[in-house]
């Protein structure tokens, strides 16, 4: 599956930052993790720590598929508002996804400050009002997320966003939360210490056939070698759909352009993430060398190659829309590239195991908030093979 386009900003960035040896010959495991992306990683991360032995491996390089397009933003808000999310799950598991979320952001910046040159930043988060139509379920959303005390949350009116933010927006909701991370950076980061408990990492390894046994999963490569292994998890990202019977997620292209630096350092109130209500929508952030990125302008197919193709006009649309919202900050675009994306019938992420695959768990963390879900999954996950309960893991599951 082509996930991306040429050139994303963090895999030009550090380039290839280690990389690691193909499977040359048949092992035995007790858990094999397939795919070594910010997801793979984490789930990697959690286990080694909890006493597993185990083994990753991914046919690419590690954090070379969407990892390396990530932008990185980690909100605890989820791609569906809790108001609407509510109407879906019920309210209590709402609640709970947006408390995970936001407890999930708080866990990856603890882990984050434990390497060195892993860029986490936390700042706040703005959502505004793209038109005025939009005020009154915005409005809902700020009352809830009071009711429940989710985040520290501020009300800000035409005139305030005006005052920290420069441009006009009817209406928008502040939040404390927010952070920016590197999740190309992290995910090695996190591999290169699990393998200090033990963790062994395959790269270029891919895996052509599954067979799922009683009491264990066998792995065949596409070298004509084994690994058996007592639990199989897969973190493959948008390609796990290959491994479900049923259709669980919905592809889509989008799109991210990053700017020249700048000399100053400071754009608008705190350098906040901002996106907006309108969907596809628009979001911003910068970076720790003073660029600015823009994301958005999804497109619903999943086509690389039209995909490709249309990032020359996505860019433009991109600044376009940058340049209206801050028409005296002359952004001028040195990085470009397209991903794929995809989404849920209810915005949260799937994780957790299915009938049609014995001793195999998924961690499937799909829309905005991938990063969180995957920090979310490796705690269900990890609780559900050390034989602990995890009264969360329902929410996520294949069944909900």
């Amino acid at each position: 599956m082509d996930l991306r386009s040429h050139y994303p900003f963090w895999l030009l960035k550090h380039g290839i930052v280690k990389t690691y040896p193909s499977l040359n010959d048949s092992i035995l495991t007790e858990v094999v993790v397939m795919g070594a992306g910010i997801t793979g990683a984490i789930v990697a991360y959690y286990l080694c720590r909890a006493g597993f032995k185990v083994t990753i491996v991914d046919k690419r390089h590690i954090g070379q598929g969407s990892t390396a397009a990530s932008t990185c933003l980690l909100q605890y808000e989820i791609d569906t508002p809790l108001h609407k999310l509510m109407d879906i799950v019920g309210e209590g598991n709402a609640v709970r996804s947006y408390e995970l979320c936001l407890q999930a952001i708080h866990k990856l910046h603890r882990i984050a400050s434990n390497f060195k040159h892993v860029e986490f930043i936390a700042k706040p988060s703005f959502q505004f009002a793209s038109f005025g139509k939009d005020i009154k379920d915005l409005e809902k959303e700020y009352a809830l997320r009071r009711i429940h005390g989710i985040s520290e949350v501020q009300w800000l009116d035409e005139k305030d966003i005006q005052d920290k933010f420069t441009f006009k927006a009817p209406a928008g909701i502040l939040s404390r939360d927010g952070a920016q991370m590197d999740a190309y950076r992290l995910t090695h980061s996190l591999i290169h210490s699990a393998m200090r408990n033990g963790l062994q990492v395959y790269d270029g390894t891919e895996i052509v056939n599954i067979k799922h046994n009683k009491r264990s999963v066998q792995l065949n490569t596409n070298a004509g070698h084994t690994i058996t292994a007592r639990k199989l998890i897969i973190c493959c990202g948008y390609e796990s759909q290959n491994y479900i019977p049923k259709k669980v997620e919905e592809l889509y292209s989008t799109y991210a352009v990053i700017s020249e630096p700048f000399e100053q350092g400071k754009f608008w109130y705190k350098n906040s993430l901002i996106w907006e209500t309108a969907t596809p929508y628009l979001y911003l952030r910068t970076t720790s060398d003073n660029r600015i990125l823009i994301g958005g302008k999804d497109d619903k197919f999943y086509n690389p190659d039209k995909r490709d193709a249309k990032l020359p006009l996505k860019t433009k649309q991109l600044q376009h829309s940058f340049n209206k919202l801050f028409p005296v900050i002359d952004f001028k675009s040195d990085f470009e590239w397209a991903g794929t994306f995809c989404n849920t019938k209810d915005g949260l992420p799937y994780i957790g195991s299915i009938r049609q695959r014995p001793n195999t768990y998924f961690a499937l963390g799909f829309g905005g908030n991938g990063i969180t879900f995957s920090e979310i999954a490796a705690t269900i996950i990890t609780d559900l093979l050390s034989g602990r309960k995890n009264n969360d893991a329902p929410i996520f599951s294949f069944t909900r």
